[in-house]
């Protein structure tokens, strides 16, 4: 698709919009209550610490996500320190997260409660959600509560939508980046009736340029083209509350080496379907009666080099909760909830022995299932403590029956402190080539169980002391959590320099999170965000002991600035970034740059800074803004390795590998954008 069929379907939304929302008001001649109405501005402070969770959670608001122009999901925790996000590859453009020191499948996505990004949609699935459709994120650290399932290990990080109540009948964001990537979203949130209320949500984005910045062959980021849309709905009466909504995502992308040869060609597609049924049991809303049905389909289709991967996924989630407040003290939540997921993957990978190539053929059909009851038992004294008790019964099939539980604590001994204490545990299927799908950009052999469904076992416990100064808006904040496994699935590069190993976990497992903030505002209207993060992460390897998990910094510290002249007319935002070391593979070791010095002396990789700016311009209805990614123009060098462009023999495919990614890929970015808001009248 070239640029002009990209712009006519984006002219062609946002006039459809116009058109809808001005014959709405030529209908609606008065204004109605609504419910939930949430009124978004730009003067709020982007991010901050929840004072009221009970769990240690950090809210990045819509404020927060503007600060990046071509923000997605994966693109707005570039400016927070508990998590850190990188590529999971150098070819497929795949994002990842880490949080308290772990890969982000041991993390819960949960879209306004309900579960998400699973399976086949976990590697590319953080783009898939735009910034400017989102109304906050929450980062919960630790257990979280057995409601939502057992699949959180390390944390959830929960969005919130653009809600069918805003009253924001148009919102346009548009953004260019130096790399040529175009960027657009549109909301539209109309009231239908007292009762009824939709928010619909687009998405459009795509590069037109090829990019090769360090000179190695290959495309920095591949030449992707995403769309997406949503309706979300809400039918509100006080006997009954409905929410409803269906989506869907076409994603492709083409990466690899410059004018041919090894290259990759990735097409996703997702469709999906929610319910939310909730019913009052008593007038005063303290009994209530829940039900939650979610059903997605995916498909994913990738070329890698000469190897193949197609995927089919279909998952069914059920969840009925009941709960009961049975006075100011005592809240009781049960209910029980079923997961049921199909895959169907076909795999080859040409394996290169004495120049003759072979494959596996295709996957086993598996299914997953599991589900149980569960109950949690919540008893505070005002806003001084907290206690939160919960338990899951969970059945897996091929696994057995596992028992879930999950305390939290909180304790506010003064207004100017908070407490909290937090331990649970937590259990999920491994998927070994989708949570690890960037083996495939590699050349080199699979060993072991890479198709077992291992069921993974870690238990996570830590704190929280949060101090507040000077008023509400000024705190430092301390955490501590450590996450111990009982099994885990190993995806081990080292145990040969021409195969990767998967195997059970032999011995311990663990990751040691630190982290303290700093929030203050020194005079009116200047922010300052100061966050330092260290991590102790280890797994043992096969035939070599306890070791640091490779490509894992072990250290992120964030300062955060920002200024606003009155009304907020002009906002100044800057955030830099320093960036730890981490562990490289042993088979890196000895990579020498272009001027012949070692990459990774003592193998590990160097610290390095980032630094992101941006400056917006707010008028009456409309922002513009502009701002530069990465100003220090750093990037990893030898990003592609078992690749020499400088040699007629190219390709040493046992040993090839666009896997081996700890830092940025590309360079130097500046953007610019507008924001395009139309409020309710009446």
């Amino acid at each position: 698709m070239n640029i002009r069929y990209f712009t006519l379907i984006l002219c062609l939304l946002g006039t459809g919009v116009c058109y809808a929302q001005h014959h709405h008001n030529q209908e609606a001649g008065e204004r109605v209550d609504t419910l939930e109405t949430s009124v978004v501005s730009a003067h709020r402070h982007g991010g901050t610490l929840s004072r009221g969770q009970d769990l240690r959670t950090e809210i990045i608001n819509s404020a927060g996500l503007m600060k990046m122009a071509c923000c997605n999901l994966a693109e707005s925790f570039e400016n927070s320190a508990a998590v850190t996000v990188g590529y999971a590859d150098a070819a497929t453009g795949a994002r990842q997260i880490r949080l308290l020191g772990l890969s982000g499948i041991y993390t819960q996505m949960l879209d306004e409660s309900r579960p998400i990004l699973h399976g086949l949609s976990s590697p590319f699935g953080l783009s898939y959600i735009p910034g400017p459709w989102l109304e906050s994120i929450q980062i919960a650290k630790g257990s979280p509560s057995v409601v939502s399932g057992p699949d959180s290990m390390t944390g959830q990080i929960n969005v919130e939508h653009r809600k069918p109540t805003d009253e924001i009948p148009f919102f346009f964001n548009a953004s260019m980046m130096s790399d040529s990537r175009l960027d657009a979203n549109v909301a539209s949130s109309l009231t239908l009736s007292p009762s009824l209320y939709t928010v619909t949500l687009g998405h459009a984005e795509a590069n037109f340029k090829d990019h090769d910045m360090n000179m190695d062959g290959f495309l920095d980021e591949p030449r992707a083209r995403q769309f997406a849309v949503q309706s979300r709905w809400l039918y509100y009466i006080p006997e009954i509350q409905v929410r409803w909504g269906v989506g869907a995502v076409s994603d492709s992308r083409k990466g690899g080496q410059v004018g041919g040869g090894w290259q990759t060609d990735i097409r996703n597609r997702q469709l999906n379907a929610y319910l939310k049924v909730g019913r009052p049991l008593r007038e005063d809303q303290s009994a209530s009666v829940a039900l939650v049905a979610d059903y997605t389909h995916d498909r994913l289709d990738g070329a890698y080099g000469q190897g193949l991967y197609t995927g089919r996924q279909n998952s069914v989630f059920a969840n009925l909760i009941y709960h009961n407040q049975f006075s100011e003290a005592h809240d009781l939540t049960a209910g029980a909830s079923a997961s049921w997921d199909r895959y169907d993957e076909s795999l080859f990978r040409p394996l290169y022995v004495r120049d003759l190539m072979a494959g596996p053929g295709p996957l086993q059909r598996s299914e997953l299932l599991h589900g149980g009851p569960y109950g949690e038992y919540t008893f505070h004294v005002h806003h001084r403590f907290n206690l939160v008790a919960g338990l899951r019964g969970e059945w897996y099939r091929g696994a057995g029956f596992r028992l879930v539980p999950r305390i939290t604590l909180k304790l506010e001994p003064a207004e100017s402190l908070i407490l909290r204490a937090n331990a649970g545990r937590g259990l999920r299927e491994a998927l070994p080539l989708i949570d690890h799908l960037g083996v495939l950009s590699t050349g080199k052999l699979f060993a072991g169980d890479y198709l077992t469904h291992q069921l993974e076992d870690a238990w996570t416990f830590g704190g929280n002391a949060t101090w507040y100064f000077a008023g509400e808006s000024n705190y430092f904040s301390l955490d501590f959590f450590s996450t111990r496994f009982a099994d885990q699935l190993i995806v081990d590069y080292e145990q040969s320099p021409l195969a990767i190993a998967f195997y059970p976990l032999e011995g311990k497992s663990y990751s040691n999170s630190w982290q303290a903030d700093l929030h203050a505002e020194p005079f009116e209207r200047f922010t300052v965000d100061l966050t330092a993060r260290y991590t102790d992460a280890k797994s043992t390897f096969r035939g070599v002991g306890l070791r640091e998990i490779p490509l894992s910094p072990n250290f992120k510290g964030v300062l955060a600035l920002q200024y606003k002249t009155r009304l907020s007319r002009w906002i100044f935002d800057f955030t830099a970034a320093i960036n730890g070391s981490a562990r490289v593979y042993d088979f890196m070791k000895d990579l020498r740059g272009d001027d012949g010095q070692l990459l990774y002396p003592g193998g590990r990789t160097p610290v390095y800074p980032q630094l992101f700016a941006q400056v917006t311009r707010r008028f009456k209805g409309f922002d513009i803004y502009v701002g530069g990614e990465n100003l220090t123009n750093f990037r990893q060098q030898k990003v592609i390795l078992g690749f020499d462009r400088g040699t007629m023999d190219q390709f040493v495919p046992q040993v090839f590998d666009a896997s081996a990614v700890w830092g940025p890929i590309m360079g130097l970015k500046i953007n610019a954008g507008i924001r395009v808001t139309i409020w309710q009248t009446y």
